[in-house]
């Protein structure tokens, strides 16, 4: 075994994690832009997984999937909030979550759905955001949300709970 079939057969025993990036947009009034997937129950933001094998950033991987997902191509802003989400039948998951900004009337109007992947889009209200989100996904945004209202740093969070 040469020293390099040693380190691709060290590399493929590590453990894997998922990488996922997405992007907080709100309008005006502060609320906040959640995508209806077709391929599962419930709400979303716009986002995916990072394309990290094509050399994708997190910060690109949520420039692209809000392109592919809402049709909008705008730079992400500062990061709010990173996630370790402990997974059921999957490898545990991390998930990046950038400021998108606040959208303008002619961008919301502007915004084109991904028919393969989404159903609907809708503006939420801070206080409905843990009725469209459960779980860490909901508690991750309003980490973000207050990130964003304090002015304070990126959260760290684990299954959307702060750690410090």
């Amino acid at each position: 075994m040469t020293t390099t079939d040693a380190f691709a057969a060290y590399i493929a025993s590590l453990p894997r994690v998922l990488a996922g990036a997405a992007a907080l947009f709100r309008d005006a009034e502060g609320r906040v832009l959640l995508v209806e997937p077709n391929y599962r129950e419930g709400w979303a933001l716009p986002g995916g997984t990072i394309e990290s094998e094509d050399g994708e950033t997190p910060r690109q991987g949520a420039r692209r999937e809000t392109l592919e997902e809402i049709g909008l191509d705008r730079e992400v802003g500062r990061l709010l909030a990173v996630d370790w989400v402990h997974g059921t039948g999957r490898p545990p998951l991390v998930a990046y979550l950038y400021d998108g900004g606040v959208l303008t009337e002619a961008e919301l109007k502007a915004i084109r759905l991904q028919e393969e992947e989404l159903l609907s889009w809708r503006l939420v209200a801070h206080e409905e955001i843990p009725e469209h989100l459960p779980d860490a996904l909901g508690r991750r945004v309003l980490a973000a949300l207050d990130v964003l209202a304090e002015n304070t740093g990126t959260a760290e969070l684990e299954n959307g709970h702060r750690v410090l």
